[in-house]
């Protein structure tokens, strides 16, 4: 009955976070590819095994993504989703792994509830964050640096850059002054494989994660509406209670 009941969480939850939380209520040039209520795994060990399965069923591997930055990530999503930070449905989760070149596509979108990557792009840095690969980050305004850690998607408005897409920042210290700072998801031509043969590396924002102009429109489509997007670089100096796994599993 355990083995039965454990291999039917690992087949359909497709993901901690792709559960509804019961406490209160094309592949295209670049790319890649274009609810029901389940019970969440009661022990830590659960977790980091359907974190694992849907791993390897969207062959984030070939997608060249680090396991460990996607259960990072997944642990936050399931943090943000428990305390009511991101909506019910669907359960996407946005990766920018800032830790990678500039050169490589280092931004993947991932459907949790049906396992399956919509989005492999590339994405820019801030030019305060270093030349090819990101080493400084900052929550400061005027500091032209990428802010690391989660944030929750906004609404859809039109700027500057046209169709843009505005991000809350959930780590305190982090990323939360990313409002203030107008840190948005917006489309860039500096964000091509023609800028990269003519620089060696992406072009760089003011903090924002800009995103390929030819596909911003529909990863705008496919991540706006409060869902989580990680911005993750390796470094000492990063903190968040979202990356808390025993927190995680006390709130099921």
């Amino acid at each position: 009955m355990m083995n039965t009941k454990r291999s039917t969480l690992l087949l359909s939850f497709c993901l901690l976070a792709a559960a509804v939380v019961t406490i209160s209520s094309s592949k295209s040039a670049l790319t890649d590819h274009k609810p029901t209520e389940v019970k969440y795994p009661k022990a830590s060990a659960m977790l980091s095994e359907v974190a694992m399965n849907t791993y390897l069923h969207c062959n984030l591997s070939q997608a060249e993504l680090d396991s460990n930055v996607f259960k990072k990530a997944c642990i936050g999503f399931f943090n943000l989703k428990a305390r009511g930070k991101v909506a019910p449905s669907p359960a996407i989760l946005t990766i920018a792994d800032l830790s990678l070149s500039s050169k490589k596509k280092r931004l993947w979108v991932i459907d949790l509830e049906h396992q399956r990557l919509l989005m492999h792009t590339w994405v820019a840095h801030g030019q305060g964050s270093g030349g090819d690969i990101a080493t400084q980050f900052s929550n400061d305004n005027e500091s032209h640096q990428s802010s690391l850690g989660f944030y929750v998607t906004g609404e859809v408005y039109q700027g500057k850059h046209g169709r843009s897409l505005r991000l809350d920042g959930m780590d305190k210290g982090f990323n939360d002054h990313a409002r203030e700072r107008a840190i948005v998801l917006h489309g860039a031509p500096y964000v091509s494989g023609q800028a990269i043969r003519n620089l060696a590396r992406l072009g760089r924002s003011f903090g924002c994660p800009a995103v390929p102009t030819a596909l911003s429109d529909q990863i705008i489509n496919l991540i706006k509406g409060k869902t989580v997007l990680f911005v993750y670089a390796k470094t000492a100096d990063y903190r968040s209670a979202y990356l808390d796994e025993n927190a995680a599993n006390n709130l099921l």
